[in-house]
């Protein structure tokens, strides 16, 4: 079986009722929207479709709406917003890392710590230094541009401690521009290969799926899974998570896996083909780019 590769997203107008977008990749690059992402997300709606943009940044929504505005997304081209930041900061002020936490990220990632107003009776959570840590909070590394392995001394002494690391952002990479970083995922991963365990609330692990049914619900649309449709440039993340939802997917090949799949304006259908194989994903639908 082969993916069939699709020219525009308007190709799948009617088949579907909701869109699950990812962001970073697809509708923007980390420095600017991009503009043919946008008039796709616009299109979409006007057809009588929602846009649920469904990402892995480790912060509040309101925070990611200000900072699409700056790049460039309109309001007009979604509906809501479900973050990976929000998924784990729930799960955080339940509890399950801890009162005590070792924030792993940059001064930017702050608003990941405000509190979550649909919770009665949240946990008073207080950074602390590792030593005096219960649990890890990790919104990306302290610097996107080294190499995970930095962490190794400090993570070592966490799994001593025998600390849990929560994950607020599963991605591993992000191309900001022509710059690849690190993500949260990489720490993460670093740690369980060490021996530690790392608990996961964004893409493609369940939670922020159902955040992103509940925030559905909360514009007005009840969709059933067999009119979403899964769209983002993160085959492990983005394509796996919709998969493991029994959500139709469209991959955008020309985000993360540009060189893989021989992108220009679309994929090389063997290189894509052999990505996919190698991958072991079966996206329903590719794109070069969401237009």
């Amino acid at each position: 079986m082969t993916t069939p590769i699709i020219d525009t997203l308007d190709e799948l107008h009617g088949r579907y009722d909701a869109l699950f977008c990812d962001l970073w990749g697809c509708v923007h690059d980390g420095v600017r929207a991009l503009p043919e992402a946008v008039d796709a997300l616009r299109a979409f709606k006007a057809s009588g479709g929602a846009v649920v943009l469904l990402t892995n940044a480790p912060r509040p929504r309101a925070s990611v709406a200000a900072q699409i505005a700056r790049l460039g997304v309109p309001e007009d081209a979604w509906d809501v917003i479900a973050t990976s930041g929000d998924a784990a900061r729930v799960a955080m002020f339940e509890g399950v890392v801890g009162r005590k936490v070792w924030h792993i990220g940059e001064a930017h990632d702050a608003p990941f710590f405000e509190p979550v107003k649909l919770l009665e009776n949240p946990v008073d959570i207080e950074k602390v230094d590792l030593d005096a840590a219960e649990g890890i909070v990790c919104t990306g590394p302290f610097d996107p541009h080294a190499d995970p392995s930095v962490m190794r001394p400090q993570f070592l002494l966490a799994k001593t401690k025998g600390l849990k690391l929560l994950c607020a952002n599963p991605d591993i990479v992000v191309d900001r521009g022509e710059t690849r970083e690190w993500c949260a995922g990489a720490l993460a991963d670093l740690y369980e290969e060490m021996g530690g365990e790392s608990l996961y609330f964004g893409k493609p692990h369940p939670p922020i799926y159902d955040l992103a049914r509940r925030r559905l619900e909360q514009v007005g649309r009840i969709v059933s899974d067999d009119r979403i449709l899964a769209v983002g440039d993160g085959i492990f993340t983005d394509i796996r998570g919709g998969m493991g939802e029994n959500i139709d997917t469209l991959f955008v090949t020309g985000g993360l896996a540009r060189a893989e799949t021989g992108t220009r304006a679309q994929p090389d259908p063997a290189r894509l083909e052999a990505f996919l194989a190698a991958a072991e994903l079966q996206p329903t639908y590719a794109i070069g780019a969401l237009r």
